[in-house]
């Protein structure tokens, strides 16, 4: 029963993101945390509640994470289209130098 779900878990964790939905992550990530850090600041300095300030930040920094991590669809639009390999090389052929094989 755990097994099973942790493989569900596991399967929901490793999903694919493109390089392009690398750099909207990291956009995004910046401006969430930039957002509510001056949201923070700002409600901790007009209510002199240092407490409060911190709550606000952590369910930010929190809030971020939700929407940063996970492998949503929106990371993964244009995905790279890798080319094959020329040829009938196997992978544990090796290295060819000067018509050598290296192992």
């Amino acid at each position: 029963m755990a097994d099973q779900l942790l493989e569900k878990v596991r399967d929901a964790a490793e999903g694919q993101i493109d390089f392009e939905g690398q750099r909207f992550a990291e956009r995004l990530a910046t401006a969430l945390l930039s957002i509510v850090g001056f949201i923070s600041f700002a409600v901790g300095f007009f209510l002199q509640d240092i407490k409060l300030a911190l709550f606000i930040g952590l369910g930010g920094a929190a809030l971020t994470f939700l929407v940063v991590v996970p492998p949503w669809p929106v990371y993964n639009q244009k995905p790279v289209h890798w080319l094959q390999v020329p040829g009938n090389r196997s992978a544990g052929q090796g290295i060819i130098v000067d018509g050598k094989v290296i192992s």
